[in-house]
């Protein structure tokens, strides 16, 4: 009987966990005054501090998470998943 080992290239690799740079990134330059890119990274506490501060500054709050968007786009992958995903590093 002929055993038959799986092919190098239809074989899926191990998944490192989703990368959320690209959404993160673009939703805090777009929406960085809602706090949007907190949220899609799991950061509940982060997200609504960025609502109140926006709110209380009359949007100039709204800088940080654009200023955020461009950092997270700015990163490598790798680097980006480490910092905000693995490491969960909530601010810049």
């Amino acid at each position: 009987m002929e055993t038959t080992k799986p092919e190098s290239w239809n074989t899926p690799s191990e998944p490192k966990g989703e990368n959320k740079k690209v959404v993160a990134g673009v939703l805090g330059i777009l929406l960085g005054g809602f706090g949007i890119h907190k949220f899609i990274l799991g950061y509940t506490q982060e997200g609504i501090i960025q609502i109140v501060i926006t709110l209380v500054t009359c949007g100039i709050g709204s800088l940080i998470g654009f200023i955020e968007g461009i950092i997270y786009l700015t990163k490598s992958d790798e680097e980006f998943y480490q910092t905000y995903q693995v490491g969960k590093k909530g601010w810049f």
